[in-house]
């Protein structure tokens, strides 16, 4: 029987149209696609709980799937306008309905927060295009969100908030330098979220879209000096993306298999499906 997701998109309609047209998707029919390239007959339903009037599931709605995941945003949360209580309003739902769920960045914020933990803007800056030096934490290390992963690792990544605040029943499975909590496992009304500020499911060509989208925000925080280095940065990872080989390019830019080989970059997904949604799916089958 194909497993079934529901994906739940963060971002309002006007930012996710804008990345549609940039990229040819929404953040959620990435997370969707890259779903069904590792579970190929999986069956990937969209929310938009940004949306005014969004029919969003219930409880029952939410235990009929067998995995809920949460993309990223450009929304901040401590801002709690209507938008981003609809989503802690409906990650507190998952929760309660027990059904397995995973997020990147802006979704491991708003597990957090669901949970009764906080985010605020990180006072060292943004983390921009990669999150460099993760490593497992004493807690991490043998976790099955991180199976697979080396000791020490770099994953695409670009965020100014972070995790502040764990809820009480929560570990950090992850860290670096900039972010404390890099990759968390947060418990809560009998649910379980597995959850990571980095974005295994971001392809380099995406991430080179975010990039442009942002050249003005990057130039102004200092990251590159004008629009030229901007793209330049973004044509980098576009071809890297299209041709992973390119030794030159990866060297230029630091990167190894961990970014560059697509089922090593997507591995936190993958571990997500394996080893909660497939599990617990056999056990609801069993019972």
């Amino acid at each position: 029987m194909a497993l079934r997701f529901l994906v739940v998109e963060g971002n309002t309609r006007s930012a996710r149209e804008a990345h549609k047209a940039a990229y040819g998707n929404m953040l959620s029919e990435s997370y969707a696609d890259v779903i069904q390239d590792i579970e190929r007959t999986a069956v990937c339903d969209i929310a938009f709980p940004t949306d005014e009037g969004a029919n969003l599931p219930d409880r029952a709605g939410l235990e009929s799937y067998d995995g809920v995941v949460l993309t990223g945003s450009h929304l901040s949360i401590y801002d709690r306008t209507p938008e981003i209580m609809r989503q802690i309003d409906l990650m507190r739902a998952i929760y309660a309905s027990g059904t397995p769920s995973f997020g990147s960045c802006w979704g491991l914020q708003v597990a957090a927060v669901a949970a009764d933990g906080d985010v605020q803007k990180n006072p060292l800056g943004r983390e921009v295009g990669f999150a460099r030096r993760l490593r497992r934490t004493e807690d991490g290390r043998g976790h099955p969100l991180l199976e697979g992963r080396p000791d020490v690792y770099d994953a695409p990544a670009i965020h100014l908030d972070m995790v502040t605040a764990l809820p009480e029943d929560a570990v950090v499975i992850a860290t670096n330098p900039v972010s404390e909590v890099q990759a968390a496992e947060i418990r809560r009304d009998g649910g379980t979220f597995w959850g990571v500020q980095y974005h295994p499911e971001f392809s380099l060509a995406e991430l080179a879209v975010i990039m442009r989208q942002r050249a003005e925000l990057l130039i102004r925080e200092g990251f590159c000096r004008t629009p030229e280095e901007v793209h330049a940065y973004a044509a980098d990872l576009t071809t890297l993306d299209k041709e992973p080989t390119r030794f030159d390019l990866a060297w230029r830019h630091g990167v190894d298999a961990e970014v560059l080989d697509v089922n090593r970059r997507t591995r936190e997904i993958r571990n997500f499906i394996e080893h909660r949604v497939k599990t617990e799916k056999s056990a609801r089958v069993r019972a």
